[in-house]
């Protein structure tokens, strides 16, 4: 045995739990190759006959010939006949310089060279989604109640059925489910669509970014709803668009602030039937009036229809893609709060003009939806589980809405006034005069309570701060309990 090498240490190496799972001779090449890498087995040094460092280790020679192969075959070792097995000369002063000088770990961070983009990605941070359930995070549904056998069922003869489910799906989305989506925007929306217009994602802010992508130029003006959906603000600046605001109001959307507008913007995002985070319906009226602008101005409207399964008060108003006589308006969708987060199934009805361009970008951008879910989603809508899925959670959250209201009204009447949106799965609270907003989420947030602030969803700081709390993910008793520990938090 070479008197140098660190026989010892390559034991310690070959028996650490992250190899575990490892065959015998991939945990000698793996360790033996980090020891390489660390410096522990210096350029040049000769390494042990395979006969030898076998009975060392006590395995087999064949294990430790085989890892002497593959470590030569990635160039980390060079084997001579008659000389024996030696740590490679190129690979270590590339590589030594930095690994002996310290463990990986305790490295000082080093600053990444990014483009223009990169940094302003980085700077202006992602969007973070709620990965469990907690009071009071926004954009749960209930998941508890998800017919789970019933989705299985579908899921399996899918999958039995369909011989080119494991094949690539088609960009713009499945057949079966395309003609599903446009079937039940028709009917329960009232929008105006066809199979061939429906492009299936797999979010929101996916279609957000590719309608970016593709009707505006960098650094060019796009519109939006002041206060507005966080993620699509994000999609359209990770887009390098200029982001302006239209004021909102009691009515929804200020036609008049959008008329006033000398921007040239060709582009704008709202949320008509149900405006986030406010909960005002933008009215007929003006909703003609958007249309009326888009026309004039040959531009596009992105509806995003985002949780219009869920209205309180009597029918929905009709989606604004229905009374769009002009084909100006892109009509979003998803079903991430009608069935579950992790579904990641979204889609966009287009103009006829807008489908072969949107859906080249996104065969671009990855490929397409999976196609399992795809067609698991087609039965599902077109066997009528949806729907009775969606009138079931309409009852429950509509309980969970009143529960919230009245349990702020009890507990924290001298903290936020809230106010009862029409639809929805959160609820609105201004906080009273006196109260700071970011104090308020930190006192919550040590209370283990999820506070969402108002005033991050504005462009400008808004005269009075608050909440937006989602309750559609909670009981009524959670939800008290929870508003229960957040007046404690807050004093």
């Amino acid at each position: 045995m070479t008197a140098q090498f660190e026989l010892d240490t390559l034991k310690i190496r070959i028996a650490a739990p992250e190899l575990a799972a490892l065959d015998l001779r991939v945990r000698v090449q793996r360790a033996l190759r980090q020891l390489i890498l660390d410096g522990v087995l210096a350029p040049g040094l000769r390494l042990p006959a395979t006969r030898a460092l076998a009975q060392s280790l006590g395995v087999s020679r064949d294990t430790v010939e085989m890892a002497y192969a593959q470590l030569r075959l990635d160039g980390y070792i060079q084997r001579q006949a008659g000389s024996g097995s030696f740590v490679s000369q190129s690979i270590g002063a590339s590589l030594l310089g930095t690994c002996q000088s310290a463990p990986l770990l305790h490295l000082p961070a080093q600053p990444v060279a990014l483009s223009a983009r990169g940094a302003h990605i980085l700077a202006s941070g992602g969007v973070v989604d709620q990965q469990s359930v907690k009071a009071f995070a926004t954009g749960l549904p209930e998941t508890r109640a998800f017919p789970h056998d019933v989705w299985e069922r579908l899921r399996r003869q899918a999958a039995s059925s369909e011989h080119h489910v494991l094949l690539h799906g088609d960009p713009q989305g499945a057949a079966p489910l395309r003609q599903a989506i446009a079937d039940y925007v028709n009917l329960e929306r009232g929008a105006r669509a066809t199979a061939s217009q429906v492009l299936v994602l797999s979010s929101t802010r996916q279609a957000l970014y590719l309608c970016a992508q593709v009707l505006a130029d960098a650094h060019g003006p796009i519109l939006m709803e002041d206060p507005g959906y966080f993620g699509a603000r994000k999609a359209f600046e990770m887009a390098q668009l200029r982001v302006l605001p239209v004021p909102v109001d009691a009515h929804g959307l200020s036609i008049e602030h959008l008329r006033a507008d000398r921007s040239r913007a060709n582009t704008i995002y709202v949320t008509p039937s149900h405006q986030y985070p406010t909960g005002v319906t933008l009215t007929l009226e003006r909703r003609l009036a958007l249309n009326a602008w888009a026309a004039e101005r040959q531009g596009w409207i992105i509806e995003d229809d985002y949780d219009s399964q869920f209205h309180y008060a009597g029918l929905p108003t009709a989606c604004v893609q229905g009374l769009d006589t002009q084909q100006r308006t892109i009509y979003l969708g998803t079903f991430a709060k009608s069935l579950y987060p992790g579904l990641r199934i979204g889609y966009m009805v287009l103009p006829p003009a807008l489908v072969k361009p949107m859906t080249h970008a996104r065969s671009i951008l990855d490929g397409h939806t999976p196609q399992l879910d795809q067609l698991t989603l087609a039965r599902f809508i077109a066997d009528g589980h949806f729907a009775a899925h969606v009138r079931a959670m309409r009852k429950v959250y509509a309980v969970r809405r009143d529960a919230m209201a009245q349990a702020v009204r009890r507990h924290l009447p001298q903290v936020v006034t809230a106010q009862l949106p029409p639809g929805g799965l959160q609820l609105p609270c201004l906080l009273h005069e006196g109260r700071d907003e970011l104090e308020t989420i930190r006192l919550a947030a040590q209370a283990g309570i999820v506070l969402p602030g108002l005033s991050r969803l504005y462009a400008t700081p808004p005269e009075r701060g608050g909440w937006l709390l989602g309750f559609a993910a909670l009981t009524p008793h959670e939800i008290d309990s929870g508003i229960v520990r957040l007046a404690r938090a807050l004093g």
